[in-house]
């Protein structure tokens, strides 16, 4: 992750996790290791997969002393194997005992994410169509979720509710209408902004492509109902399908020819990774 995002964003959410975890101290580690000890431990992949989080891992560890050593061997997006030492981490004994699960959360989060993302995106190589997540994350863990999936190869679709138009069908339920709904978002919205809104059947499409929607998301539709929806837009609008896209059914839709295929399953489904911190020892 780039430093200055990391200062500005990441950080306050690392310190939240480290305070849930030791509200007060780490009773465990101060009754075994009263005194500083210079230690270290390694950083062992338990499974096969794709790394992520690299960047987390280490900053865990630095917020709660500026002077621990984390020497990476693997970078985010590396595939990495069962067995593989992906790090060592070198310091304060009690520092590495007290970020040890705070910092493996991440890591282990962030690459489940990118490995199953990996595995979605392998399904549409030779098609055009792109691999979205959506907002279905966990609170707070966004922006490492987020991150996670463009590591894993996916990209990701609009971050927040300030980010973009999506209407959706309660929006146009709001709204009186799918052409309401797209002219009222075209007056409101900067010009900049893309206008996308979600339909479930082909007089729903016909209707946002006449209002000069940009992008019309597929929901839940029957695949050749989105064949025809496709071939309806041809250049008037760009075309999302949606709705329980999974790695069991993705392959599916990947011969439509819609642009985009959004996926909650990215953030929402994906299992960790297992790594762990292992060996850890006294040096000098």
């Amino acid at each position: 992750m780039n430093p200055i995002t990391t200062r500005l964003n990441v950080d306050n959410l690392l310190l939240q996790a480290l305070r849930e975890d030791i509200s007060d101290e780490d009773v465990t580690t101060n009754a075994v290791m009263r005194t500083y000890k210079k230690g270290e431990a390694q950083l062992i992949c338990k499974e096969d997969g794709i790394i992520a989080g690299m960047d987390i891992f280490r900053r865990v560890f630095e917020l709660l002393d500026e002077n621990i050593q984390v020497e990476t061997c693997v970078c985010d997006g590396d595939e990495v194997k069962k067995g593989e030492v992906l790090a060592k981490v070198v310091g304060d004994i009690r520092v590495i005992l007290s970020g040890e699960r705070t910092a493996l959360n991440y890591l282990q989060r962030m690459s489940g994410i990118a490995t199953y993302t990996r595995s979605v995106a392998n399904l549409l190589k030779g098609s055009h169509t792109r691999l979205l997540d959506t907002r279905k994350t966990t609170p707070n863990m966004r922006i490492f979720e987020k991150y996670a999936v463009r590591v894993g190869g996916g990209h990701n679709h609009r971050y927040n509710l300030s980010d973009g138009v999506l209407i959706k069908d309660n929006h146009i339920g709001a709204a009186g209408g799918v052409r309401q709904a797209v002219e009222m978002a075209r007056a409101y919205a900067p010009f900049v902004r893309k206008i996308e809104i979600e339909v479930e059947n082909l007089e729903m499409f016909r209707e946002a492509l006449d209002a000069g929607a940009d992008i019309i998301m597929l929901d839940n539709m029957p695949p050749d109902m989105m064949k025809t929806a496709v071939a309806m837009a041809k250049g008037r609008a760009e075309t999302e399908c949606s709705g329980n896209m999974t790695r069991e059914n993705i392959e599916q839709i990947r011969d439509i020819g819609v642009d985009y295929v959004s996926s909650g399953a990215l953030t929402h489904s994906a299992p960790i990774l297992d790594v762990s911190l292992k060996n850890l020892h006294p040096i000098e």
